[in-house]
């Protein structure tokens, strides 16, 4: 089911500001300067404007390292299905909105053709207000910037000038492939009382392994006083009781000026916002905040845990993500298929996306993306089928043998704990069950990999008749 976007009313109240910023003493002259020509005097409205006219989002939407192949080779991390109906991008996309954060900039580079195209035909302005937007900002070059994004912070900085088109007093910055659902007008609001120059939110507990964006060192007052890219055990460094230590989840809430002085005068060089941008506004005095968060996040860094994330969203329990939750309702592009047609068929504890034809087979703990077409006498456990981007007609691809198999998945074909990508073509009486328990493999010739050993059958991959993986 698509939900209409609609907006929320804005839940912050108007806060004033009383904004003193401490000049901390740094061994740099530069730095010295620099703490002294951002924080006087402030620049700041005497009262905040409503959250949706004072806050933009700016979405990242890929990287150039996706730990998420092969389902990334013709794509982007935001742009990869999930939950039969949705993309990644959805679950941020929608907590925004959820927000009442309507301004929304999405910087893309890396595979975002799939990206692009979503987030242009599913939020093109209906339902985000009369000032609301997606706006897809892709990598481009200059005569005086030749290169591409070379990092977050560099992708930041080459698009201030579009960023500054409207007069908002805070950017959020978020990582558009993770899976957690947030009210970010409680960051806003925690942010402004603590008059923070940056705030940043983290897991209320230190992740194993570090999730890769950074381990906070805080303060009773819940300030940032130390960055480091891994986790100190005891035994490197006595214990601190006076401070604890949290995950950065990749979600910063800056100030605009401070980010524009950041980027543009005081480090016009970094290219990464967390490990480069943040160290240096710590060194530099200012004001960096921890915004705890509780709640369920995934930040999806393997194909077990994207696998894993399917498989709770299929559970009837409050540990996983909720795509069908009223009160944070989670949007995605209208399609208009068809209902899904079903001749007597089995299905358990499953997922079935829209417009799909399931004849006589039996579905269990499944997830079926839509459009997905299944023959009779099939089996699927345990599994995640992404399905098809269009409907097949009299175009039948030819295998390596002359022997025609259609998009989707064959008579008598038995899947289990296995991840099917879009348009795949899977013959009569496969057997997709990784017969040998292989726990890596690379069979991209082939048309699969095995990572964990959950079987990933690639996107438009074609497996033959009676093949046995």
């Amino acid at each position: 089911m698509v939900v209409a976007l609609q907006l929320p009313s804005s839940k912050i109240p108007i806060l004033e500001i009383g904004r003193h910023l401490s000049n901390v003493s740094s061994s740099s002259s530069s730095r010295k300067r620099f703490v002294s020509n951002s924080h006087q005097p402030p620049q700041y409205p005497t009262l905040f404007s409503p959250i949706n006219q004072s806050v933009a989002a700016i979405v990242f939407g890929d990287g150039s390292e996706s730990r998420l192949y092969p389902l990334t080779k013709r794509r982007s991390e935001g742009a990869i299905p999930i939950a039969a109906n949705y993309r990644l991008i959805d679950a941020v996309i929608s907590n925004c909105i959820n927000s009442n954060i309507n301004r929304i900039y999405a910087i893309t580079q890396f595979n975002s053709t799939s990206l692009n195209s979503h987030l242009s035909r599913a939020y093109n302005g209906i339902g985000l207000g009369k000032e609301g937007f997606v706006q897809v900002i892709a990598a481009y070059q200059t005569p005086e910037d030749q290169g591409w994004f070379q990092g977050t912070a560099d992708a930041i900085r080459r698009c201030l000038w579009v960023l500054d088109e409207y007069p908002v007093t805070e950017f959020l910055v978020l990582p558009g492939h993770h899976l957690y659902k947030m009210d970010y007008q409680k960051l806003v609001e925690a942010h402004r009382s603590s008059q923070s120059d940056i705030t940043i939110a983290a897991l209320n507990c230190v992740r194993e392994p570090d999730p890769g964006f950074g381990i906070l060192k805080v303060d009773s007052q819940d300030r940032i006083v130390e960055f480091s890219l891994r986790l100190v055990k005891n035994s490197e460094k006595p214990n601190d009781s006076t401070h604890s230590t949290f995950s950065s989840m990749g979600i910063y809430l800056v100030n605009k000026k401070i980010m524009t002085e950041l980027l543009d005068s005081y480090i016009p060089e970094a290219n990464d916002f967390g490990t480069e941008v943040i160290p240096a506004a710590i060194s530099a005095g200012m004001k960096v905040s921890a915004y705890r968060f509780d709640g369920y996040w995934e930040d999806l860094p393997s194909i077990s845990a994207f696998y894993q994330a399917n498989m709770e969203c299929i559970q009837r329990s409050n540990m996983g993500y909720n795509f069908s939750d009223k009160e944070s309702p989670v949007y995605t592009m209208p399609r208009y298929l068809p209902p899904t047609t079903i001749s007597d068929a089995v299905i358990t504890d499953s997922i079935i996306g829209d417009g799909c034809i399931l004849n006589r087979c039996k579905i269990k703990n499944t997830v079926v993306g839509m459009r997905t077409r299944i023959g009779d006498r099939v089996i699927i456990e345990d599994s995640v089928i992404m399905g098809s981007d269009f409907y097949q007609r009299d175009c039948i691809q030819k295998n390596g043998i002359g022997i025609s198999i259609p998009i989707g998945i064959g008579d008598d074909t038995r899947i289990r704990k296995a991840v099917i990508d879009k348009n795949a073509r899977i013959g009569r009486n496969v057997m997709i069950i990784n017969k040998e328990n292989v726990q890596e493999g690379n069979r991209e010739d082939n048309g699969y990999i095995i990572s964990s050993g959950i079987v990933v059958i690639l996107q438009s991959a074609v497996i033959p008749d009676s093949t046995i993986l």
